[in-house]
């Protein structure tokens, strides 16, 4: 990706890193999780991959309510509705608006990858960030879209202020306020390219990028600067009562600043490889963080502690430390085992063997699987993984999971062979 090239690099972090407990989080995604949303009321999550899947996950049970595929290529960038609706945007450069029952609409294509999307306060207006050099303010109910250019390269974050006016920030090494009537922007030029932004209720800019600074623009004008991480900042968030800013690495530390004093107050370890999305619970404060080992975190942003999840039903059964178990990890936030669990957004796997595909009772399969001739068995299940969903039965909903090692897809086989008859 253009905005991190030759960026990253091995450094020692000068705060020391807290030492976590372990915690139930949210696995199901096939690939790098590129972006996070959290409903109001802290109900449901929804997540972006590089799988070219959205997910949408019950926050409480870590279930998938449903997988959303629409998308040619990485979803990078995820927003939610009111009324449940949900809105992505892809490396295909399509904008899609989904309904509650997860049907897609395309609302607009730009010509490169989108990267940010933004809502306005009324939630009427998508406003999307590209790498084709503009930004885009595009009414959901489909009439014309006003274009904002002038950025010199890609556009990597867009924002609302308070008032609607538009908010963007570029690997230009600029942040450009755009007036709400057409007319040139306010260019703020920073000494870096810039990947993330955030706002809040009072209009504070919040900015980061390749040099792990934070850039605070304040109304009046004024602008700081906050040392945090020397590799590159890959998202941003502010907490919901507004006094932190949740600051996320490519080395997949995250940062929790004190806002108004501007000091480092936590530093948390999200994963071994970047954390490249954030965000807080408006409910209950308690911070959400995607990364490249296709995991969501969940911590109490007040003391760094990780949470658990209050699972329910399947989620808490003890599968055992096998090796099959451990591969099955990633599979049971859509799928179930046992005969009385049901289906999630994926079908039940119970009595999978010797199934004919497309067939488990009660769930709405993808109309491309039910005319395919494929009987499930420990063989052709393998295979599914060896190639991924997405070559071995194209139209699937399935996120694209592969499991390249022959020793793992075994060893799932076996699992799966004991816990679904």
């Amino acid at each position: 990706m253009r905005w991190i090239v030759g960026a990253a690099v091995a450094v020692f972090l000068a705060t020391p890193l807290l030492t976590l407990p372990a915690a139930a989080d949210f696995r199901g995604h096939g690939g790098p999780i590129r972006a996070l949303a959290v409903s109001a009321d802290g109900s449901q999550i929804l997540s972006g991959s590089f799988d070219t899947t959205a997910i949408l996950w019950n926050r409480d049970t870590g279930a998938a309510v449903s997988v959303l595929r629409s998308h040619d290529e990485s979803v990078n960038t995820v927003a939610l509705l009111p009324g449940g609706g949900m809105v992505t945007g892809g490396q295909d450069g399509r904008i899609v608006v989904w309904s509650a029952a997860g049907e897609p609409r395309e609302l607009g294509r730009h010509d490169g990858p989108v990267a940010s999307l933004a809502l306005s306060a009324d939630s009427r207006i998508v406003a999307s960030a590209s790498w084709d050099g503009t930004a885009r303010l595009t009414p959901l109910d489909g009439s014309a879209y006003r274009s904002l250019t002038g950025h010199q390269g890609n556009v990597n974050a867009v924002a609302f202020l308070p008032d609607g006016r538009a908010v963007t920030a570029g690997y230009d090494a600029t942040l450009r306020i755009w007036p709400m009537q057409d007319g040139p922007a306010e260019v703020i030029s920073v000494n870096a390219p810039l990947n993330a932004l955030a706002i809040s209720n009072d209009g504070t800019i919040v900015a980061a990028g390749v040099d792990g600074r934070l850039r605070i623009r304040t109304l009046d004008g004024a602008l700081r600067e906050i040392e945090t991480t020397p590799v590159p900042v890959t998202a941003l968030a502010i907490s919901p009562d507004e006094a932190t800013i949740a600051s996320a690495a490519i080395d997949g530390s995250i940062w929790l600043v004190d806002r108004a004093s501007g000091s480092v107050r936590l530093t948390l370890q999200g994963a071994d490889s970047p954390v490249w999305s954030l965000a807080f619970d408006p409910d209950d404060g308690s911070l959400f963080a995607g990364g490249g080992d296709r995991v969501i975190r969940q911590w109490d942003a007040a003391t760094g502690e990780r949470l658990n999840r209050t699972d329910a039903g399947e989620m808490t059964e003890d599968f055992g430390d096998s090796r099959g178990a451990q591969v099955f990890a990633a599979c049971q936030a859509c799928h179930t085992l046992s005969e009385d669990a049901g289906n999630r957004a994926g079908p039940t796997l119970h009595g999978i063997f010797g199934r004919r595909i497309g067939t488990a009772e009660g769930y709405n399969y993808s109309e491309a699987l039910k005319g395919m001739d494929i009987v499930w068995t420990p063989e052709t299940v393998s295979e599914l993984f060896d190639v991924g969903p997405n070559h071995y039965t194209p139209g699937t909903k399935m996120p694209e999971q592969r499991i390249t090692d022959p020793a793992d897809r075994a060893a799932l086989m076996e699992f799966l062979e004991e816990r679904t008859r």
